[in-house]
């Protein structure tokens, strides 16, 4: 497979190891425009490659990913006709992820907010830095949990605390996220890289078929699910982002650094 024409993620190959590194460190690894799209066909890519049988899935600099970005967010609510285009797109992204049979690894080096917690979150195994944090800040921003977050928080850690975190917006440190079983293990920073690296080698030892069907069966309950949940959870998120006063409060907050006053409207 042939991933020259990705131009916001990079990509590194250690025997049948793919890494996909989410490249803009700049812009925190914010997911928007040309990264949104990618990331939509990104893991189809890696079920059709024939050179890997494990991914990871990491983000260069000093975050993962910190999920949306102002200008998106600008653009959305000015031009519904691409933001219908964003929400077939964040479809994709969570179908595919369920779709690959090849074990997905998350390499959560920063903080995971927003989209960038829902991919971390929807991967196999997700292993952090104590340090991230976890966030889906969508409320936060007069926006809807509608691209997974709704999906996959309360199936890992249950219904009673996941809509506390999802109503709140509450950060939690990858130390935490393990403790409440949000995600399989936390380590401190130092060790993280040979912490994946031990762990992707230990799937990459296993045989590859069996662990693509594997994967396949556990799957199956969360693509049902997520198929009857992502229609309804991204029109509610455009409804919030295009119709309401709250979201262009909360993009002026943004814009001029301080706390929005929401009027819930």
């Amino acid at each position: 497979m042939d991933f020259a024409q990705y131009e916001t993620i990079r990509f590194e190959r250690r025997g049948r190891i793919l890494y996909a590194i989410l490249n803009q460190p700049d812009k925190l690894n914010a997911i928007a425009g040309r990264a949104h799209l990618e990331l939509s066909s990104l893991f189809n890519d890696i079920a059709d490659d024939p050179d890997c049988d494990v991914a990871v899935l990491t983000g260069a600099g000093r975050a993962f990913s910190a999920g949306g970005d102002l200008a998106a967010m600008e653009h959305s609510r000015e031009n519904p006709a691409d933001f219908f285009k964003i929400i077939r797109e964040a479809k994709r992204v969570v179908y595919s992820i369920l779709d690959c049979e090849k074990p997905l690894v998350c390499k959560v080096n920063g903080d995971a907010i927003g989209l960038g917690a829902t991919l971390a979150l929807f991967c196999d195994v997700a292993i952090a830095a104590e340090h991230a944090r976890f966030g889906d800040l969508h409320n936060n921003v007069a926006m809807v949990a509608g691209d997974g977050g709704q999906v996959i928080w309360p199936q890992l850690i249950g219904y009673g605390r996941a809509r506390h975190y999802l109503l709140t917006g509450e950060r939690i440190t990858g130390r935490e996220a393990a403790e409440i079983g949000l995600i399989y293990r936390a380590v401190p920073a130092a060790q993280l890289d040979a912490e994946v690296d031990a762990y992707a080698d230990r799937l990459a030892a296993l045989p590859a078929q069996s662990l693509r069907w594997t994967k396949a069966g556990y799957s199956q309950p969360l693509r049902q699910l997520a198929h009857g949940m992502m229609d309804a959870g991204m029109s509610y998120e455009a409804l919030a982002s295009m119709t309401t006063a709250d979201s262009i409060e909360a993009i002026q907050a943004i814009r001029e650094k301080r706390k929005p006053q929401f009027r819930g409207c």
